[in-house]
């Protein structure tokens, strides 16, 4: 995997909120669909001020979202840990093409679909020697935000990743009528309440409905619960 910046230190508190700490951007990012309801791109809405150190909260009951209001202490939030702590590569299945692998790790998935046109990543790798396949499916691969999907260049042996810019993302999406995962992005470091680092990586994606079974990851568990911090219908 190609080595990313670490630039913000996000540290978990035990069955607490994810302490945020370092220069970051923080804002919306929302999933836009087409006519046919197919995850299409990435839109980036409203920007949230904070301070250099801040906490979002990570039990999905807060009454400031996205940042922590002391909520989790009151309901008795259970933020065990329970994710793999092994890289990436290690967990990783791989499907192999003429010029591309797709490595794919499946209890990673945040539920954002891009993964679904053009008849799936996992069959359009096998043609990835037609330039406009290859182009299609990179940019399905890189438009999933968890990481879940990375495509790897088998001539050169490195994983292909998108460039990001270093910033924490709060993933909206409205087809669903729903609230996705923080989404941190290019390089953002992770330390679990025991203090360890889990692996550093581009695209990541956090928990913040309080029900993932993947914890401190996300698992898509927001889509089927309805987790919405917005309090709307979109």
């Amino acid at each position: 995997m190609p080595s990313v910046e670490k630039k913000a230190l996000d540290v978990i508190a035990k069955d607490g909120p994810y302490v945020v700490s370092g220069d970051v951007t923080l804002a919306e990012q929302v999933i836009v669909t087409d006519d046919s309801g197919d995850s299409v791109r990435w839109q980036e809405d409203r920007a949230y001020r904070h301070s250099e150190k801040f906490a979002l909260c990570r039990c999905g009951r807060s009454n400031s979202p996205p940042f922590c209001d002391g909520t989790h202490a009151k309901i008795g939030f259970d933020g065990t840990e329970t994710a793999a702590r092994m890289p990436y590569a290690a967990q990783a299945t791989t499907f192999e093409g003429p010029g591309l692998s797709l490595l794919d790790v499946r209890h990673l998935c945040a539920d954002g679909r891009f993964c679904d046109p053009n008849g799936k990543v996992w069959n359009q790798v096998a043609h990835t020697d037609d330039p406009q396949v290859r182009s299609t499916f990179l940019r399905q691969v890189h438009d999933c935000p968890a990481g879940r999907l990375v495509a790897f260049d088998r001539a050169t042996g490195e994983a292909i990743e998108p460039h990001v810019v270093i910033s924490i993302a709060l993933i909206e999406d409205p087809a669903q009528k729903c609230s996705g995962p923080i989404w941190l992005r290019g390089g953002v470091s992770l330390t679990s309440a025991d203090g360890y680092r889990y692996e550093v990586r581009n695209r990541v994606t956090l928990c913040r409905c309080g029900a993932s079974k993947n914890k401190p990851f996300c698992d898509g568990t927001h889509t089927s619960i309805g987790y919405n911090t917005k309090g709307r219908d979109y």
